[in-house]
């Protein structure tokens, strides 16, 4: 499934069509998207084929594509605070997005019903947190995963305000799904083939809409055990009562965030000097195409005659220089700036300003490592 939209030559463009394709339509998800690169969700060998609009799978790691992705996360309006759940959670791309949206108060859980996923899920995470800049510029809701199948959820034991689930749900399975969700909560799952909205506005009633046309691997049913039942799966403490010092890193770090020059800037395109600095190249290119196009045809406007209605040769001599003068100055001046904008792409360079303030905080080492969420294993 996929192919909607062009292949991009990196996240950012991949992004770029998307939006030009109206999959992604809000800023909130425009920018969880371009904070966390597809490619990095990918097994080394595969990274060529991240930014194709398609869906990949190799053995029980499975993304959907993009456009799939983007649909999904405008459907579910995630906003901060949120509890998310995530049916089939897989590589933890989806949920690592939403992660960013729901703030460090929200709650973010995962069922996966391979167990070699989830141990690759949360190394991309653990990446994802010590490695990608981004990751300091987000109120971040670090998702938890737990291995099992998601018909083996108790639906009277947890209800989250909104809720995916990543494979093909069969009729029969619909009202067991609509069960996990709050009054107010939204599901969005793939229903019969259709990307299918369900919003529950009240204790019994449902409003749904289908979005888009879909193909997804079907739900996987439980196995019964010896005894006939079926394996009950246990999902994470919805609420677990933060420590202090957990507390006190999440202000320290969002007064610095608010600190100084104001909010750090959340939409970052990695791409976006190359492909500017492209740009110029092009609009300098056709710049003296232009500027000598004018000059050319000021030729053909006469100069002053003489008595026999013949142009001075020195009036044409004079001409001809002011043509090379001007010339060469413009040939001076946009090579000036050719070079000044050259200097410009060298020397600017990305910079983290909250782990810069962190490492310049006059604190023990252990407590800044603990500010910019290194871990020990």
């Amino acid at each position: 499934m996929g192919g909607a939209v062009s292949a991009g030559e990196d996240n950012d463009e991949l992004i770029d069509n998307l939006k030009e394709a109206q999959y992604i339509r809000s800023d909130l998800v425009e920018h969880a998207f371009r904070a966390i690169d597809r490619a990095d969700y990918y097994l080394e060998e595969f990274r060529d084929s991240a930014y194709k609009d398609l869906a990949w799978r190799h053995g029980n790691i499975h993304l959907s594509a993009p456009c799939i992705y983007s649909e999904v996360m405008e459907a579910l309006d995630l906003q901060p605070g949120l509890s998310f759940l995530n049916l089939g959670s897989g590589t933890g791309y989806l949920s690592t997005m939403v992660g960013l949206i729901l703030g460090p108060f929200g709650v973010n859980h995962g069922v996966e019903l391979h167990e070699d996923v989830i141990e690759y899920a949360y190394q991309k995470l653990d990446f994802f947190i010590k490695t990608n800049d981004s990751f300091d510029r987000f109120e971040f809701c670090e998702p938890s995963f737990v291995v099992g199948n998601c018909l083996e959820i108790a639906p009277e034991s947890r209800q989250y305000d909104r809720v995916y689930c990543g494979a093909g749900v069969q009729r029969e399975h619909e009202e067991y799904m609509k069960k996990l969700l709050k009054v107010g909560g939204i599901l969005v799952l793939p229903l019969e083939e259709k990307l299918t909205k369900i919003t529950r506005t009240a204790y019994n009633t449902w409003e749904t809409r289908k979005i888009i046309a879909v193909s997804f691997a079907p739900l996987v049913l439980p196995k019964h055990r010896e005894n006939g039942k079926p394996r009950a799966v246990s999902l994470p403490a919805m609420f677990e009562v933060r420590s202090l010092q957990d507390l006190a890193r999440i202000s320290i770090r969002h007064i610095l965030k608010k600190s100084g020059s104001g909010s750090l800037p959340l939409l970052q395109r990695t791409g976006l000097k190359r492909r500017n600095y492209l740009k110029q190249k092009r609009e300098h290119r056709d710049t003296p195409l232009l500027t000598n196009s004018y000059l050319f045809m000021s030729r053909l406007i006469p100069g002053p005659m003489d008595n026999n209605n013949n142009q001075s040769s020195t009036d044409n001599e004079d001409e001809d220089e002011d043509c090379r003068r001007v010339c060469e100055q413009l040939e001076e001046k946009q090579e000036n700036e050719r070079r000044n904008e050259g200097s410009v792409l060298v020397i600017e360079t990305p910079v983290n300003l909250l782990r810069e303030r962190i490492l310049s905080l006059p604190l023990p080492e252990p407590l800044k490592m603990y500010l910019l969420y290194y871990r020990e294993k």
